[in-house]
């Protein structure tokens, strides 16, 4: 079984790099995995961005992760993505990658998700240029997750990482006029169509911790709905199941 800790929403700041520290420290040398579901840094600062790349430089265990939001507030991307990548944080940016853990060979692809809403609130291509750019945002998401989905088609574990949902059933208990500011159903069409062994998201604070796109399962990892630094779970022949 591989064990594969999972949480996004972490925003680290200076002020938090003590608490983190420990959170990382914990399951260094037990987790074969961490990924990271967006919304890593406060305000997209690189200097909040080296505290998580201080904590990671020297964890055993690869980290992969997909940037959200916050991580664009400061319009900082590169430098961002710069210092995460240069402690050896693999920052997957409507990409695909695979790694071996104990002779598994797991196909992770990553992308950041975008708005756009969900059956009877769902944004149109069609009206003023700014909408139709939103849109088309949306589309090259999910055409990047599709591609992505093809090429590690032939891993045993293949496993998605976004920061929008892609699905209402891990939105429950979100105020539903905002539904469409935390994802898009757009997304869940290849993930139906390739079915992944998990799917992984965060943003939605307030929503549910499972959900599900037919029959793939999908956990909104967010730290303020897991309720815990990580959630790790537990992926092998026999199945899944997370603690």
């Amino acid at each position: 079984m591989l064990r594969i800790a999972a949480a996004g929403d972490i925003h680290c700041s200076p002020e938090r790099r003590a608490e983190l520290e420990k959170s990382f420290a914990d399951l260094d040398g037990q987790a074969d995995l961490f990924l990271l579901a967006g919304d890593l840094t406060t305000r997209g600062e690189p200097e909040e961005a080296a505290v998580l790349a201080d904590i990671c430089r020297d964890l055993r265990a690869p980290v992969f992760a997909v940037l959200g939001n916050h991580d664009w507030h400061a319009n900082r991307h590169d430098e961002l993505v710069g210092v995460l990548e240069d402690a050896g944080v693999k920052v997957l940016e409507r990409s695909w990658t695979v790694c071996e853990l104990d002779g598994t060979r797991v196909g992770i692809v990553g992308t950041k998700g975008c708005i756009g809403g969900f059956p009877d609130s769902e944004l149109p291509d069609f009206g003023g240029p700014l909408l139709r750019e939103v849109y088309a945002e949306t589309s090259a998401e999910v055409q990047a997750l599709e591609r992505g989905l093809g090429e590690v088609g032939d891993c045993p574990l293949r496993i998605v990482l976004l920061h929008y949902s892609p699905t209402t059933t891990t939105l429950e208990g979100e105020p539903r006029v905002i539904w469409a500011f935390l994802g898009s159903d757009r997304l869940a069409r290849p993930i139906a169509d390739y079915r992944p062994d998990l799917v992984l998201h965060g943003h939605g604070h307030a929503g549910q911790f499972e959900g599900f796109i037919g029959a793939v399962p999908v956990y909104n990892v967010s730290v303020p709905v897991i309720g815990r630094d990580f959630w790790v779970f537990e992926m092998g022949e026999a199945g899944k199941r997370g603690s």
